[in-house]
């Protein structure tokens, strides 16, 4: 861990700049992938990516110069490129940065369980394979299979004003799913969908729950197979934790970015139905929603202590009582707004610059346990582990559709219903939240491919809540009304 620490130090003391400050931020990054499909062990993938982006801040404009070219006369390459790009530039900034925080300090951040090592190849074959054998037999089922993917993450931030801080993080990715199919229809059932990772060793393996799901995940895709369509019409709905992710990550996340709400993403990934004088009083949602930027939370994928900016990052309320208090945006977003943020200033890798991201965002529990959720619904629909989602530039107006579907009945589940779907626009559904789920509700969830920017960055965001109902949703099955 961190072996070429002490040779990058080195190299950083050595560099030369007449900038007013510098920083310099190396990651690497290894990844592994396994998997059997249909009890067919496919070839592991691995990979390794490693690099430097130095910064330099000349007059208040700061710019950037990435290098995977990690050598003394490499880095110093770099270097003179960022303080060239930063000079020529300021007589044109839109804004300055000679007033931003410099980070400071010497801080290891280590993930729980990141200095155990795990176990081979061999040893994951065998256990995937094992799992892959448990589908049943049956000539309905045309296709399954059981993955493993293991992402590693060293960092070291350095910077002239006697900086240096490190982090390492491992990120661990189990995958299932099953897919049965008549010859007229056929239907996916997986554990947890896409978006199913946490942070830690092998024992987010059993955490997560694959070993011994495929049973059960393929008699939910059989009964899928089986299923009515959903009825459409407006209904009470009961998200579970792996849809309510993506509801948070679509219809929360991204409209609260700053520099979308700014106009930055405009062009590319859209703006936000939100404005800066929204926060304090805006009505987000129901006096149920309290939303909080948490990158203190064990085993989440974006868990950290430090942003990549060097900010210390800490919990915060976004969203409280429903009312709308703050936006995702890291110091540099604050500085243009005038707004007070969080450390969310993400980057992918080594050769993109930080930018306003989301990190952890949860939905923090209630008081109702899973049998009071449903007890309190007259008429509604379970949804649970999405499939598909649709929503406007502006993150307002929505379309999601899930994997798995029950009707509620009276306060009781009733039949397996497919193809569910439901929509509407963002802050109508959050002010119709009519119960929230307790602390045996929730899941720590995540995503490993949350995209935005130009050039796109891919960042690890964690999503953790407990179950919620909504109430008067219009939901609808595989054919829209």
């Amino acid at each position: 861990m961190f072996e070429s620490a002490s040779e990058l130090s080195r190299r950083f003391a050595a560099l030369r700049s007449g900038a007013d400050f510098w920083s310099l931020r190396h990651v690497r990054e290894t990844g592994e992938h396994y998997r059997v499909r249909r009890d067919v062990a496919l070839p592991p993938a691995f990979g390794e990516d490693c690099g430097a982006m130095l910064t330099a801040r000349v007059a208040g404009v700061e710019a950037y110069a990435a290098t995977s070219d990690l050598s003394q006369a490499g880095l110093q390459a770099a270097l003179e490129r960022a303080e060239r790009m930063a000079r020529a530039l300021a007589g044109h900034a839109l804004l300055e940065t000679r007033d931003l925080p410099l980070p400071g300090g010497v801080e290891d951040d280590v993930a729980p369980g990141y200095e155990r090592p795990l176990a081979g190849p061999a040893h994951w074959f065998e256990v995937l394979g094992a799992e892959s054998a448990r589908v049943p037999r049956d000539a309905r089922l045309v296709d399954w299979s059981v993955g493993l993917a293991v992402t590693c993450v060293e960092q070291i931030q350095l910077d002239s004003a006697g900086a240096c801080l490190r982090r390492a993080q491992r990120f661990v990715y189990p995958s299932l799913s099953v897919t049965a199919s008549d010859g007229h229809d056929s239907q996916t059932r997986s554990l947890g969908g896409f978006n199913f990772g946490q942070q830690g060793g092998a024992e987010v393996i059993e955490r997560l729950g694959l070993i011994g799901a495929a049973p059960r995940i393929a008699d939910e895709a059989l009964q899928l197979l089986l299923a009515p369509n959903t009825p459409g019409g407006p209904r009470d709905l009961l998200l579970m934790p792996d849809q309510m992710m993506l509801q948070i990550h679509e219809s929360i996340g991204h409209p609260l970015e700053l520099d979308r709400i700014l106009g930055d993403e405009r062009n590319y990934a859209g703006t936000s139905f939100v404005r800066l004088e929204d926060f304090g009083h805006y009505r987000y949602g129901s006096p149920l929603l309290d939303v909080t930027f948490d990158p203190g939370r064990a085993g989440e994928l974006a868990s950290y202590r430090h942003d990549d900016d060097g900010t210390p990052a800490r919990r915060e309320y976004l969203i409280r009582g429903g009312i709308l208090q703050r936006p995702l945006g890291g110091a540099l977003s604050q500085s243009r707004s005038g707004l007070p943020g969080v450390a969310c200033s993400r980057a992918c890798s080594w050769n993109r610059a930080p930018i306003d991201r989301m990190a952890n965002l949860n939905v923090e529990p209630g008081e109702r346990s899973l049998a009071q959720l449903i007890g309190g619904i007259e008429r509604g629909i379970l949804m649970s582990t999405n499939r598909s989602w649709s929503i406007d530039d502006a993150r307002n107006k929505f379309q999601f559709g899930c994997e798995w579907g029950r009707l509620i009945e009276n306060g009781e589940l009733r039949g397996v219903v497919k193809n569910p779907n439901y929509r509407g626009i963002s802050a109508h559904f959050w002010r119709n939240l009519a119960a929230v789920g307790d602390a045996s509700t929730v899941e720590v969830l995540g995503t490993p491919c949350c995209g935005k920017g130009e050039p796109n960055q891919a960042v690890r965001v964690g999503h953790a809540s407990p179950a919620c109902v909504f109430r008067n949703i219009d939901v609808f099955g595989g054919a829209a009304r």
